[in-house]
């Protein structure tokens, strides 16, 4: 054999042993997914773009979370998920993204996890859910930020290659010696550095041609190891050996194949969830259906959609509704254009009361996307008028924290409007009748001069009253102890502290309601829920309450508040029961208070001088600490009215919203 013929045969040898794969085919891969820990920190990753599995029970670790939507990279990944609504408590897959540092980070609290403000920092991220668009693969191995070494010793500084984590069991590494050979695992080589003193470095993150500085005072921990020649540092090393490309991709597949999109972060001044209600009615027409689409596209590409702005969704109505696409399933602007593209028209009347019963009940949950801290807003389009009732579904809706808006395309006119189902059905269904929630357009052709005014108007949040939060959620019913005990100039402070925590709640048939108790040996109704529909009347009505006098039985006036105030509360209101007494009862209060806690009243006690610290927290819903207190004179109790509404909102935030 010539040796020509060697040299092809040993080239050839060499290429099929390192590049084929088993059975010579050349499968895809299935998506590797690496499991982390509670605990692992965003910016501990030295990667723009990664997917991860997240435990279990990661909300009960407490692991620290910075912001809302974006985070700080020291935030932990698992407890940013759960807060975003990504992930459950049952843990799962996120898809995390790198972003640039912001100057602040707002607290909040949502799904059970509490995060923290933050003046600045470096670095942020985002989470989004943990299913890959097709086509796209993430790195199957994470590669970390070298962290501070235990020990440092002199020496000239060197620049350190990262080390990478496989999803995969790891072989033992052996013992370092002077002579010892690099520690493996089953996907990559961790050589053992020299024993010189580490130095801050500025890590470079390169993925398939694409360069970032990102700049972080960090040092690789170093094992104990006498001297030896280090190797050279990563970024001197052939493209083919750096960690970005191990463990990866094989060789001669071309890397940028592979290479996900960056996930669009949207317009953080507009982060609201929208669902587009879209007229599918026989009435409509193909010709103004397609407008129609032609002017939800428009919308989507003006608003910027992302997973820290806007995140829209849509529902066909006619008949019946139908989800086109849920909030989380497009989190781009630029992947929703052919989303609405292709939409098909459904037919049908246009019913669209049983629409907006439609996306109270079923659209805006944590599964489609919902995400808690995000007002929900529902943007009602309608081609002349409904044919079915829209009052009932939507008080309910705007009850729920729904922003309802209408635009409807070419109206009825004054001859037109005995045709209509409901008169006025525009003012019954938007969130407040002062023209800001409705967009009257006379003629379809032109509905695109709508985008702009439309966009600017979801987009205000602070206009958005109609957002179900902790202050405007509530019926409230005062239990207040009459007694002879009590005194009539006490009587007087403790109605000073009901005004004082009313005065902090939003007050309407619609917001939050208050009634109010007095009880002695028997039980009066001073007034009930709705019967003071404004601050104003609400405050005064609390000041013309006249004091009684008596006895003192708190068992009997919880069961009589159960009856006369809860059992008209409406289904959409959080109930909420607050008992102040200054004495020991004469009657059980363990049987009348284990009632209403079964019927979802949450019970706060107040004692005061004399109160028996066993019936508060009878009385108190579970925990006692948060819904139990205690003061030694009637001149304290303003001391509490900031620590109540502090705990009614920190519950209510720590809710899901479905």
């Amino acid at each position: 054999m010539s040796k020509a013929t060697l040299t092809t045969v040993f080239i050839a040898f060499l290429l099929t042993s390192s590049g084929a794969k088993p059975n010579g085919k050349n499968k895809k891969p299935k998506q590797a997914v690496p499991a982390i820990e509670c605990d692992m920190r965003a910016g501990k990753i030295s990667l723009s773009e990664f997917i991860v599995k997240c435990p279990a029970n990661c909300r009960e670790t407490k692991e620290k979370v910075y912001g809302t939507g974006v985070f700080a990279s020291i935030s932990s990944i698992c407890n940013a998920a759960i807060h975003s609504g990504v992930i459950t408590n049952s843990g799962g897959k996120v898809i995390v993204m790198k972003m640039a540092g912001q100057a602040i980070y707002k607290g909040s609290l949502a799904n059970g996890v509490r995060s923290l403000s933050l003046p600045n920092w470096r670095e942020s991220f985002s989470v989004s859910v943990g299913k890959p668009k097709q086509g796209v693969t993430y790195p199957s191995t994470l590669v970390f930020v070298p962290s501070r070494p235990t020990t440092v010793k002199t020496g000239e500084p060197k620049d350190l290659p990262y080390s990478t984590v496989s999803p995969v069991t790891e072989a033992p590494e052996a013992e370092p010696s002077s002579t010892a050979a690099p520690p493996t695992t089953t996907h990559v080589t961790i050589p053992i550095t020299t024993s010189a003193k580490p130095r801050a470095t500025v890590h470079k993150v390169r993925e398939a041609g694409v360069h970032r500085s990102e700049t972080s005072v960090t040092i690789r921990r170093q094992p104990h190891a006498s001297s030896a020649s280090a190797p050279a540092p990563e970024e001197h090393k052939p493209p083919s050996e750096t960690s970005h490309t191990r463990g990866f991709s094989a060789q001669g597949h071309d890397l940028t194949a592979r290479v996900p999109e960056l996930m669009s972060q949207g317009d953080p001044n507009c982060k609201v969830d929208i669902a587009f209600l879209m007229d599918g009615s026989w009435s409509i027409g193909k010709r103004r259906f397609k407008i129609q689409k032609d002017f939800l596209v428009d919308v989507s590409q003006v608003i910027n959609v992302g997973v820290a702005g806007p995140m829209m969704g849509i529902i066909q109505y006619g008949d019946d509704p139908v989800t086109e696409f849920s909030l989380k399933q497009f989190s781009s602007s630029k992947d929703l254009k052919p989303a609405i593209s292709k939409i098909v028209q459904k037919g049908g009347l246009s019913n669209v009361g049983k629409a907006l019963s439609y996306i109270n009940q079923h659209f805006f949950s944590d599964a489609n996307g919902n995400r808690g801290g995000a007002p929900n807003v529902a943007v009602v389009l309608v081609d002349g008028w409904p044919t079915d009732k829209v009052e009932e579904a939507s008080r309910l809706a705007r009850e729920s924290g729904i922003n309802i808006f209408f635009v409807t395309i070419e109206g009825p006119d004054e001859n037109e409007k005995q045709n209509v189902v409901e008169t006025n059905f525009v003012d019954k269904a938007v969130c407040r009748t002062n023209g800001f929630f409705s967009l009257p357009i006379k003629s379809w052709f032109a509905l695109r001069k709508a985008v702009q005014p439309l966009v600017k108007q979801v987009c205000d949040t602070d206009r958005l009253v109609c957002s179900k939060t902790c202050l405007n959620a509530n019926d409230i019913a005062f239990v207040i102890d009459g007694s002879s005990s009590v005194g009539t100039g006490n009587f007087r402070t403790v109605l000073q502290f009901v005004a004082n925590v009313t005065q902090e709640f939003e007050i309407s048939d619609t917001d939050t309601r208050v009634g109010i108790v007095q009880y002695t040996y028997e039980q009066r109704l001073e007034f009930a829920f709705g019967q003071h529909n404004n601050k104003a009347d609400l405050l005064n009505a609390i000041k013309r309450i006249n004091y009684w006098s008596g006895g003192t039985s708190t068992g009997a006036a919880i069961t009589f508040a159960a009856d006369q105030l809860f059992s008209k509360s409406k289904p959409n209101k959080r109930k909420i029961m607050i008992v102040i007494t200054d004495g020991r009862s004469y009657d059980d209060v363990r049987a009348p208070a284990l009632a209403v806690h079964r019927k979802g009243v949450i019970a706060y006690s107040i004692g005061i001088a004399w109160a028996a610290q066993d019936e508060l927290e009878y009385i108190a819903t579970d925990p006692d600490r948060d819904h139990s207190f205690f003061v030694d004179e009637f001149d304290n109790l303003y001391k509490y009215v900031s620590k109540i509404i502090h705990n009614i909102c920190n519950e209510f935030n720590s809710q899901p919203r479905n």
